[in-house]
């Protein structure tokens, strides 16, 4: 008798608005490799699908009194009149085995369209709160996430005693509290150091390590941040 083993999907959320970007250009390559790998890869271009990333009151129901969006988003879940929007990118994220999030650092953090995405799609009630806890006991405990992502500065700037510090200081809000807080193991991130310094040449073995990155994601459980 023969079983049937459903492919791992992988969401990749892109937030870059040039599409000959660096930055787009590797999302491409990690892509290309996670189908290779025997992934069903879907991807969120955010710019290019024109994501409004502001959480606002107009998205709900009519509020009574203050507006709470954490308590308006645990009662669009529970009463079925989540913005339609929001409710089809949850889907996709909650179906997903691998989450990647794919950017260019701008001021040491997300751009403000994917920090948009995840304030508008980690919705409470949909993956932590409500019925689900946090952490460990959130909706999407057991799933992977890994931040793919370029930088304008060099690697060395981004080391202990270095012009910016070590480059966790400035992850930990985004691993600790935004996908480790909804369960997502994470992984190591890939990083792009500074690719607008680069030469062609340069840029084309910095894709091929993204793909070496990658393909290893794809191959292993993946080993997660300390």
């Amino acid at each position: 008798m023969s079983t049937f083993t459903a492919a791992p999907t992988a969401l990749i959320v892109h937030a870059h608005p040039e599409p000959q970007s660096f930055s787009t250009a590797q999302m491409t390559a990690a892509a290309q490799c996670l189908g290779d790998a025997g992934y069903r890869v879907d991807v969120l271009d955010l710019y290019a699908d024109g994501w409004a990333p502001v959480l606002a009151r107009e998205e709900f129901a009519p509020v009574q009194g203050p507006f709470k969006p954490q308590a308006e988003q645990l009662r669009a879940v529970r009463e079925g009149t989540l913005d339609a929007a929001v409710r089809a990118h949850l889907d996709r994220l909650l179906a997903a085995d691998l989450l990647v999030l794919s950017f260019p650092m701008w001021w040491f953090s997300l751009p403000a369209v994917l920090k948009g995405w995840v304030d508008r799609v980690f919705v409470m009630g949909g993956v932590f709160g409500g019925d689900h806890g946090l952490f460990g006991d959130a909706a999407l405990a057991g799933k992977r996430a890994m931040l793919l992502f370029t930088t304008g500065g060099p690697g060395e700037s981004f080391r202990p005693g270095g012009a910016f510090g070590p480059m966790d200081d400035f992850l930990f809000h985004i691993h600790r509290g935004m996908l480790e807080f909804v369960g997502f193991q994470v992984l190591e991130p890939v990083i792009t150091y500074g690719p607008a310094r680069m030469t062609d040449q340069e840029r084309a073995a910095a894709l091929e390590a993204v793909r070496e990155s990658v393909a290893r994601v794809a191959a292993d459980a993946g080993t997660t941040v300390g």
